[in-house]
């Protein structure tokens, strides 16, 4: 949330500290801790029952910003939907695995982690990776379209950091509305609110809108005499 209303931040790298302490491992994300599973969903400090990756997924999702996926090792489960919901993502060559383990603790992400992961793969791919629950290199992965890049481990933090300066060198509305418009076509009513919300944004910035405006204001008729209507 903090980097979405910061206006200084135009891409956000996604990733996670590694190896384990325990077994030298790396991982990005092993999805939801099975240990904390209660009845109706995971049990946070206050006792209360909530599904909170579902807030991440659409803050990702919604966010006007890049969202980079940098996996420095294991996407699992409801880690493997955190991936796929970014806008891109970068896989370390030695250590990334990805894998979908939904199926094996009665578990489903009906929504991006598996739709919108069959837009990116195909249905047929989409439905192997839920139905068997294999593993998957980075290069198997980035093969089946849900990965972008392979990067080799040492560089991985690097990349990353090379890619993001070079969208911060973009128009910031421009990848703000390019991303909406991608979006838009999975996102239904929801996509085409946020989608219609920033086009409305830069129509107040026209002056043809501050004339309107401003004629309101003043109790007068809009002058919209100087405001061509291109073809």
């Amino acid at each position: 949330y903090d980097a979405q209303e910061d206006t200084s931040i135009g891409v956000v790298l996604l990733s996670a500290e590694g190896p384990s302490t325990k077994d030298g491992i790396y991982s990005f994300c092993s999805g939801g801790d099975q240990n904390a599973r209660g009845h109706q969903g995971y049990v946070g400090e206050d006792g209360q029952h909530r599904l909170n990756i579902l807030e991440v997924q659409r803050l990702i999702r919604f966010m006007p910003k890049v969202v980079i996926a940098v996996v420095p090792g294991w996407a699992v489960g409801g880690g493997h939907s955190l991936h796929v919901v970014c806008d891109m993502t970068l896989a370390s060559k030695e250590h990334a695995i990805f894998k979908q383990t939904d199926a094996d603790v009665t578990s489903f992400d009906g929504g991006y982690g598996s739709a919108y992961l069959a837009k990116m793969v195909g249905q047929k791919k989409a439905r192997e990776i839920f139905f068997l629950g294999r593993n998957y290199s980075a290069q198997e992965a980035m093969d089946m379209g849900m990965v972008n890049a392979v990067i080799p481990h040492d560089e991985l933090e690097d990349t990353a950091y090379e890619w993001a300066q070079e969208i911060l060198q973009k128009s910031p509305t421009s990848i703000k509305m390019l991303k909406f418009a991608m979006n838009l076509t999975d996102d239904g009513m929801v996509g085409q609110q946020v989608f219609a919300g920033e086009a409305t944004r830069l129509a107040y910035m026209t002056e043809e809108a501050k004339e309107g405006r401003n004629a309101f204001l003043e109790k007068r008729k809009p002058n919209f005499g100087e405001n061509k209507w291109l073809p």
